[in-house]
């Protein structure tokens, strides 16, 4: 059984009023590529700050190894690299240059930094660029540049913000490869938090789901589809013909059937058990074609999207109950 490298206990944070953070729980293996997945504000971000020993928690406790984030914000950044959204290097040096200048600043050795230098930007694929200027690289060439870049301290843990954000596809496919052979190969743990969802689905060991400062689901893809099969949650993608009104009509009629919409030119419905079979019946007894047939769920867009949706509905019926209390509280005081 992998040990635990990341460690997160009731970490909260607190902007006055606004919960940015709201007592998350969470482990990372060693080793294990980890997604942390939401939209913007939902707080990635603040519980990034937490983790690299940049901002405080307002309460609970985030560990890196045998390090406390918040105690001992020096030894956690020895042992962690960051790479943010938009990577940033001195233009007017090379890339073998701004390698060299980490180096020196991680106290290495020059016969040291000169060698890792070399082996990390072979490895990432940027030797033949190695000795241009960083002011006229693409962004892929930056992102790979600045994993070199982290990797040149050796991290045990390596935390990324939004790594395949505007890369060409032949850049994403050889930044997630690289990224797997850091964990696989390396045994390095990765924290990546992004909200580009397919690339995520196909790098990442788990995934957490972060809405409104809330980790609200957490494990493999496999699991998160599972869960939401478990709790009603069913969507089949269909098509047929004829694709008229009448069709339409006929799977609003299918017992078990809870919505049905178009999207496109498919049809969707949704139901709260697997209605595959039913419905393949139903359209083959009313002279209907079967063109597609579906069960949605098992992929990453469709998962986050019903997770959310779930969230949102509990946070308006808090909401309706939060005003309930407020106006019968008015009314008792009146009386």
């Amino acid at each position: 059984m992998k040990e635990n490298m990341i460690e997160i206990r009731g970490l909260t944070k607190a902007y006055g009023e606004k919960i940015a953070v709201d007592h998350l729980n969470l482990s990372i293996q060693k080793g294990e590529v980890f997604g942390l997945l939401g939209p913007n504000g939902a707080g990635k971000t603040t519980t990034t700050l937490m983790l690299l020993g940049l901002t405080d928690p307002t309460s609970g406790q985030a560990m890196i190894g045998e390090k406390d984030c918040t105690r001992d914000p020096i030894g956690v950044k020895r042992m962690v690299g960051y790479l943010p959204d938009n990577v940033g290097f001195y233009t007017d040096m090379t890339g073998r240059e701004n390698l060299y200048f980490t180096g020196r600043l991680n106290g290495l050795e020059k016969e040291e930094i000169e060698r890792r230098a070399q082996e990390l930007l072979e490895r990432v694929g940027m030797a033949e660029a190695a000795d241009k200027k960083t002011g006229t690289y693409s962004r892929g060439m930056k992102q790979r540049l600045g994993i070199a870049d982290v990797l040149m301290k050796d991290p045990e843990v390596i935390i990324m913000d939004e790594p395949t954000l505007g890369i060409d596809p032949q850049g994403m496919r050889d930044l997630l490869r690289l990224i797997r052979e850091l964990a696989e190969q390396d045994g390095r743990t990765i924290l990546i938090s992004s909200h580009q969802l397919y690339q995520i689905q196909q790098v990442c060991d788990r995934v957490g789901i972060f809405v409104e400062g809330k980790l609200i689901a957490c494990g493999t893809i496999r699991e998160l589809g599972q869960r939401m099969e478990r709790a009603g949650k069913y969507t089949l993608e269909l098509a047929a013909e004829p694709d008229n009104e009448a069709l339409m009509q006929l799977l609003k009629g299918m017992e078990g059937a809870t919505s049905v919409e178009r999207e496109n030119d498919l049809i969707l419905v949704r139901s709260g058990s697997d209605i595959r079979k039913k419905a393949t019946l139903l359209l083959a007894a009313n002279g209907y074609t079967v063109l597609q047939l579906r069960q949605k769920g098992g992929d990453l867009d469709e998962i986050y999207s019903r997770y959310f949706e779930q969230a949102e509905e509990g946070e308006r019926a808090a909401a309706a109950e939060r005003e309930q209390k407020r106006a019968s509280g008015i009314f008792r005081k009146r009386a």
